[in-house]
């Protein structure tokens, strides 16, 4: 789900003030022309088509949520949905076996106090999908459980929590969305928690406090892959210190080529070779083409200051027009090959995936516009001269590794709690 950026006083953003000056209706670097006449060769076909393909992140939920009054009546994703990213006829043209269906809710609920409650009724939207379609998905908790529901050509439906703010800082609360199918959380969403802190909010633990390292410690005992997408990097650092098994980033992209605090700095992403974790490749133009992510900054520090000086509605209107004005260079499937590219050289191919973020983004690079689009990565991956067991370690097997791996990991430390 998206969410704007930094605050103004990162340094890192100094010199992108004036950059949406001149390069918003520029063309890419990749021509949208080049991507729109991509095809699918034989090779491509067959390699996609045998693969297992999962996805760590789509905001399906979300938008059903808030389109359809939560009501699949309202949404039948059986029939096509232009006005959103996913449906069942594009799942399967993109040869979709697993996704993670983030169950998100804002992080301002948190405040609320309803957050715990809201993240229920978000995962009984997932369950709600499995009972009305039931020849198309299946719910899925384990490694197993993804290899036999994908062979049945159904859709291995899994449950991510995006944010610790749906807690409400209770382990118990903790236990029971994992008991509800949950299989990972991030630890943050877009606001700093009490015991982790936020990519997109100032500095406050400097890592994990020692109750966000209980909460790391328990999600290893129960089999819950810890996610960081989302947090500080110190706060990445604090998570791989603390965590005895692999994480994952379930929806984000290189920092050292678009220069987003939502994607992974290099130093990280040599621990998660090290760790053998996992970072799912997040598609949205704001982070990962490189203007898209100066402009992502400079409009959040805009519209900042706007709400301060002439409040919240007036500065709706007035970013509007500057987004007309302005408008985002969507970049192209080369972009997030490029980044890709940059995992792989940094991380190793064996930790990267895919996490799209279909359905919580706004921009989509021109050749990646839905869940249809899965085929053209795997096109793309063979172009740049990757082996086919790179690219179905890409396309999911990768993932099936590190949540083996969290399996195992909690198995070993129940056996080791009934031994004394």
């Amino acid at each position: 789900m998206i969410v704007l950026g930094s605050s103004g006083t990162d340094a890192r953003y100094a010199d992108s003030r004036n950059l949406w000056r001149w390069t918003w209706n520029q063309t890419p670097p990749n021509s949208a022309k080049t991507d729109k006449q991509m095809t699918l060769s034989p090779e491509a076909k067959r390699i996609h088509e045998s693969a297992l393909v999962i996805d760590g992140h789509n905001d399906l939920m979300w938008e059903i949520r808030e389109k359809g009054s939560s009501s699949f009546e309202k949404i039948d994703i059986r029939q096509p949905q232009p006005k959103i990213h996913t449906d069942i006829p594009r799942l399967k043209e993109g040869n979709v076996g697993a996704q993670f269906w983030s169950v998100y809710v804002p992080a301002t609920l948190g405040d609320k106090g309803t957050a715990f409650l809201t993240t229920l009724e978000q995962i009984a939207l997932v369950k709600k999908m499995v009972e009305i379609y039931p020849d198309q998905f299946e719910l899925a908790t384990t490694v197993d459980d993804i290899e036999r529901i994908s062979k049945t050509g159904k859709v291995a439906s899994l449950i991510g929590v995006e944010g610790g703010h749906c807690i409400q800082e209770s382990l118990a609360n903790l236990n029971h969305l994992y008991d509800q199918g949950a299989r990972y959380m991030t630890l943050t969403h877009s606001k700093n928690l009490s015991w982790a802190d936020s990519s997109t909010d100032d500095e406050q633990t400097g890592g994990l406090s020692p109750f966000g390292v209980e909460v790391v410690q328990q999600m290893n005992r129960l089999g819950m892959m810890v996610d960081i997408s989302h947090v500080s990097p110190k706060t990445m650092h604090a998570a791989m210190d603390v965590s005895k098994a692999p994480i994952i980033f379930s929806h984000s992209s290189a920092r050292s080529v678009a220069d987003s605090p939502r994607n992974v700095p290099d130093d990280v992403l040599k621990r998660v070779h090290d760790t053998e974790g996992l970072v799912m490749v997040n598609f949205y133009s704001a982070f990962v083409v490189p203007e898209s992510a100066a402009r992502y900054s400079v409009r959040f520090d805009l519209k900042q200051k706007l709400i301060e000086e002439v409040g919240q509605a007036e500065a709706d209107v007035r970013m509007a027009k500057w987004d007309r004005e302005n408008p985002m260079d969507l970049g192209t499937i080369n972009d997030v090959l490029d980044h890709i590219d940059h995992l792989v050289k940094v991380a190793g191919w064996e930790h990267v995936g895919l996490g799209a973020d279909f359905d919580g983004v706004d921009a989509l690079p021109v050749g990646l516009e839905d869940v249809s689009r899965y085929p053209y990565i795997t096109q793309g991956l063979l172009e740049r001269g990757y082996t086919e067991e790179q690219i179905r370690g890409i396309l999911g097997e990768n993932l099936m590794r590190v949540m083996r791996k969290v399996e195992e990991v909690a198995a070993e430390i129940k056996q080791a709690g009934t031994n004394p």
